[in-house]
């Protein structure tokens, strides 16, 4: 259906792509992986046909049609939402566009006498939207919002008044209602919560065209792809199996080849030993040239190419005192709408609580309470004496010095550490060398983020209250905080949407519903079995 044939790419100076070949066949669901900055953009870019090849060929199939999500969602405003997703659904989005300028006609008084030619007009209008399934389009458009977590009032609201997140949403509502034969999604799963993408996740496992997706959850991705193709060093390399299978064949082929290499590495030490030691000597000169000559021809192994990864080093935090946070009888709302009434809840040290709610049950307002960034309009709310916080919000990254270095923005925080010491912290979270002269303006999501933590953890907290803290991490760094969080001595309060970060640290769960706020003594992976659901009012 497409297909990459030998095909080359140079971006400046660094080449992406040398030869590179793969395809994706009709009904295959890819997923698209390699470390940030491999080329994973520029080859959906060469599919849609905004870049070209710079040697070989992207061939795909005649009449493909090709649905295409990216993060740069451009401008949106004027419509509802879900006039916007149904402008993306191809022939029967221009029919619906003259319905809708024919129907305004109609109530226009100055048209009055060309009302005969627009009543027709309409009525063949009428007819072909009809033939072409646009008054179920509308239904389906609703069906898809909703299931990205839109309330009827956002579907219908201007979309220009929508947060950038939320516009990505109906970009992305846009391509799940055109069902083209192929998709490529890129990062589908940013900005969503976790009950959008497990319906996500249902929508695109009924999908029956062709799918290549990159996606920074490993859950998402295991739970869709059959199969995995590598983009690293130029070349492309396909692996059948889901995201958990593919890291264990790639480990092992990195045992191999470097068991493979230092085999090698042996032979030829010991070859050139007999040659340097017998060079000299006349009655060895046919077997020290025919060795020479063996030499020459042997194809050398390559040793594994190692990948850089962020390894995160938290020093050891202060003890706190056992009871971390206390919350009692608090009550919050905001204009109308109450949040909490009369919530009590008590953290205690080397507890880990995962928040879990939808949208807008105060997940976020919850840990800025605790976090001394909002007030309760009644009730305490209660930081033990010993206890020393690090805060990490999505606010904390807007909050960045744009004219700043990455060291300077280290520098201005901790004016009295040594170079070295913030030079060894920005290294620790991916900034090395010339990295930290970076502009913070410049920086991904990702990048911020680790800059943001870098700077909270320089001085360990013992209590850790995280707001969505792997939403821009890839997935080498997500695994790598995971790691380091496993080995985490202090206390913890975080929301994630993120499954496998979830199970991975959470020993509490606290629920908020509709009906009330439940506290499981079990994490997340517990949760799930007593519940039978993986997020609030959602069967698994």
């Amino acid at each position: 259906m497409i297909r990459f044939d030998n095909v080359s790419k140079q971006n400046g100076h660094r080449i992406l792509f040398l030869e590179a070949s793969a395809a994706l066949n009709r009904g295959e669901k890819i997923g698209l992986v390699g470390p940030n900055g491999a080329g994973k953009t520029t080859l959906f870019r060469m599919i849609t046909g905004e870049e070209q090849p710079d040697g070989g060929q992207v061939a795909i199939e005649k009449q493909v049609s090709i649905g295409y999500f990216n993060q740069d969602v451009g401008e949106m405003s004027g419509r509802s939402a879900v006039a916007e997703v149904m402008d993306g659904a191809g022939p029967v989005s221009v029919v619906a566009a003259e319905l809708a300028e024919l129907e305004a006609a109609m109530a226009d008084p100055d048209r009055a006498d060309e009302m005969d030619a627009i009543i027709e007009r309409y009525g063949e209008v009428q007819a072909r939207f009809d033939e072409l399934g646009g008054y179920e389009l509308e239904g389906k458009a609703r069906e898809v919002l909703a299931g990205l977590s839109f309330s009827q009032e956002m579907m219908d609201g201007d979309v220009g008044g929508l947060s950038g997140g939320w516009k990505m949403r109906v970009a992305l509502a846009r391509i799940l209602l055109m069902r083209p034969d192929a998709m490529l999604l890129d990062e589908p799963s940013n900005h969503l919560d976790i009950e959008s993408l497990i319906w996500l996740e249902g929508f695109l496992k009924g999908y029956e065209g062709a799918l290549l997706m990159t996606s920074h959850d490993r859950e998402f991705m295991n739970r869709i792809v059959t199969k995995i193709i590598e983009i690293d060093g130029g070349t492309l390399t396909s692996y059948s199996g889901d995201y958990t299978f593919y890291e264990k064949q790639r480990a092992l082929k990195e045992k191999q080849q470097e068991a493979q290499f230092e085999r090698q590495q042996a032979m030829l030490a010991k070859e050139l030993k007999f040659i340097e030691r017998f060079k000299a000597r006349a009655s060895h000169a046919s077997q020290v040239q025919s060795r020479v000559k063996k030499l020459d021809k042997i194809e050398r192994f390559e040793p594994p190419k190692r990948r850089q990864v962020v390894t995160f080093d938290f020093p050891p935090a202060p003890r706190s005192g056992d009871d971390v946070a206390v919350l009692k009888n608090v009550h919050k709302g905001y204009g109308s709408r109450a949040i909490y009434q009369g919530f009590d809840l008590t953290i205690r040290r080397k507890e880990r609580w995962c928040v879990m709610g939808v949208n807008g049950a105060g997940k976020s307002t919850l840990l800025k309470l605790i976090a001394g960034a909002t007030e309760p309009d009644a009730g305490t709310v209660t930081v033990g004496g010993s206890v020393r916080m690090g805060y990490f919000s999505q606010h904390a990254m807007e909050l960045l010095d744009g004219d700043q270095t990455i060291f300077e923005s280290l520098e201005a925080h901790f004016p009295q550490a040594s170079q070295g010491s913030l030079r060894a912290l920005a290294g620790c979270f991916g900034f090395s060398g010339d990295d930290v002269e970076k502009k913070c303006r410049v920086l991904s999501g990702g990048e911020k983020a680790r800059l943001v933590m870098a700077i909270m953890l320089f001085n360990p907290p013992n209590f850790l209250v995280l707001d969505e803290p792997t939403n821009h991490l890839d997935l080498d760094t997500k695994q790598m905080l995971i790691a380091a969080l496993g080995a985490y001595e202090g206390t913890m309060l975080f929301v994630s949407h993120d499954r496998h970060f979830l199970a991975a640290l959470s020993n509490r769960v606290l629920e908020l519903t509709p009906d009330g706020i439940h506290q499981y003594g079990g994490g997340y992976t517990e949760y799930v079995a007593s519940t039978g659901q993986e997020a609030p009012g959602l069967h698994s």
